[in-house]
C-alpha cells in the first residue's frame, strides 16, 4: 500500500470511525498532579496532540485504583474528583476532530509503595512478604476497571483501552509464571484470561453499544506464552468483544526466536488470525511514513505512534505533507524537546528512556 492509504478512514464496531490510520499510543509522561488529577502540563500535551492529525488519541495510563499506581505523578481515573480534568482533555481532543480514549491501568504486583502503590500480586510468591489477592479482591479490581470506564464515558471520551501489557495486573494474570492461583482466576488458560474477559464484558454492559473498547497486549517477558496469547486473542476476535487490538511491540519487525512460530514475525502471528470486524494495530519503532505504510501491507488496520510522536508532535501531518518524512534521530537534546513544547516534567521522564535524551543535555 502507499502512504496515501494511511489517510483513509477506518470504521470501528462501535461509535464513530477513525478519520485515518494513525493512533496516538498511550505514553507515560508523569506530569499529572500527585493526586492523579490532570495538570496544566497534561492539558498542554493533549492540546498539542489534538492539532496533530491523529484519528484516535489515548491518554497515558490512568489508575483505576489509588493503590494500583506504578509511576510518580500518574494520571488517575479512580475518583470522581478526576472528572473535571478528564472532561477538559476529552473536549480538547474532540474539538481537534479526533476520537479519544483513556487507557485503564492497574500496576498489580508492580505497584510502587514509594508513590502510594499497594502491590497486588496474583500469587503469593511474586512479591516477598505480600500475599496473593483473594478472590474478593480480584473482583473488586475488576469492578473498579468497569467503574473507571464509566467515568471515562461521563467525562466525554469515546472509549477506553484496557492495559493488558508489560506485566501489569492483566498481563500478570495471563502469565503461568506469575499466576499459580487455585480459584477461578488461575490454572487453565481460560481461567487466567477470565479477569481480562470479565472486565471487557463488564465495560460493554456498563457503557453500552456506542462506547469503544481497545485492548493493549504485549507478548514478551513475564513468562507470557505466545501460543496461549494467540488462543485468547482468537476468542476475543471471534466474539468481537473489542473494537481494536493494540499490539505493544518493542519493534514491529520483531521475529519469533523459538517455539511453534519460530522464524515468523510476532506481528504476523496475530494478523493471520480471522478477526471479523475487530481492528488491529501495532506499535514499535515506527519512525517514518514508509514504515507505517508497510505495516498496512503486513496486515495492520492502523499504526500506533509513540516515540515518533514525542519527537515530532504532528507526525501524521508531517507524513501527509511528505510521504518520505522520517523522525529525527535519537538521542535528541532536552532543548529540542523543550522547543517542541514538552514540559520539564515530561522531559525528565524521557531522560529515563534509554537513548532518547542526549546525556548531559540541558
Amino acid at each position: 500500500m502507499s502512504v496515501s492509504d494511511l489517510f483513509k478512514p477506518l470504521a470501528l464496531l462501535h461509535g464513530p470511525e477513525m478519520r485515518n490510520r494513525f493512533m496516538m499510543a498511550p505514553l507515560t509522561s508523569q506530569q499529572s498532579e500527585y493526586d492523579g488529577s490532570a495538570s496544566e502540563f497534561d492539558q498542554l500535551w493533549i492540546e498539542q496532540l489534538s492539532k496533530s492529525g491523529y484519528a484516535l488519541i489515548q491518554t497515558s495510563a490512568a489508575t483505576v485504583e489509588s493503590g494500583g499506581i506504578g509511576f510518580e505523578r500518574q494520571l488517575g481515573i479512580h475518583s470522581d474528583d478526576h472528572l473535571p480534568g478528564l472532561s477538559k482533555m476529552a473536549e480538547n481532543i474532540r474539538n481537534g476532530g479526533a476520537l479519544s480514549a483513556v487507557q485503564l491501568h492497574h500496576a498489580g504486583h508492580r505497584a510502587v509503595p514509594a508513590v502510594g502503590g499497594i502491590p497486588a500480586p496474583a500469587s503469593g510468591h511474586t512479591v516477598p512478604g505480600v500475599k496473593g489477592l483473594t478472590t474478593e479482591e480480584v473482583e473488586r479490581i475488576r469492578d473498579n476497571f468497569i467503574a473507571a470506564a464509566k467515568r471515562a464515558q461521563l467525562a466525554g471520551f469515546d472509549g477506553i483501552s484496557v492495559h493488558g501489557a508489560f506485566g501489569w495486573i492483566l498481563s500478570e494474570f495471563l502469565s503461568p509464571n506469575l499466576n499459580d492461583r487455585k480459584d477461578r482466576y488461575g490454572g487453565s488458560v481460560e481461567n487466567r484470561a477470565r479477569l481480562t474477559l470479565e472486565i471487557i464484558e463488564g465495560i460493554r454492559q456498563a457503557c453500552g453499544p456506542d462506547f469503544q473498547i481497545g485492548w493493549r497486549l504485549s507478548i514478551e517477558r513475564y513468562g507470557l506464552r505466545l501460543e496461549e496469547l494467540r488462543e485468547i486473542t482468537a476468542e476475543i476476535f471471534d466474539r468481537e468483544l473489542i473494537d481494536y487490538l493494540d499490539l505493544a511491540l518493542w519493534d514491529s519487525a520483531q521475529v519469533v526466536r523459538e517455539g511453534t512460530f519460530k522464524g515468523k514475525t510476532l506481528l504476523s502471528v496475530f494478523t493471520e488470525l480471522p478477526r471479523k470486524a475487530v481492528r488491529l494495530g501495532a506499535a514499535g519503532k515506527i519512525y517514518s511514513g514508509q514504515r507505517a505504510a508497510e505495516l498496512l501491507d503486513e496486515g495492520c488496520d492502523f499504526v500506533l505512534i509513540a516515540r515518533a510522536g514525542i519527537l515530532q508532535r504532528d507526525f501524521p501531518l508531517q507524513v501527509k505533507a511528505n510521504p518520505f518524512f522520517e523522525s529525527p534521530k535519537m538521542p535528541v537534546t532536552a532543548e529540542y524537546l523543550r522547543q517542541g513544547g514538552l514540559s520539564e516534567r515530561f522531559i525528565e521522564t524521557m531522560r529515563g528512556w534509554q537513548t532518547f535524551v542526549r546525556p548531559g543535555s540541558r
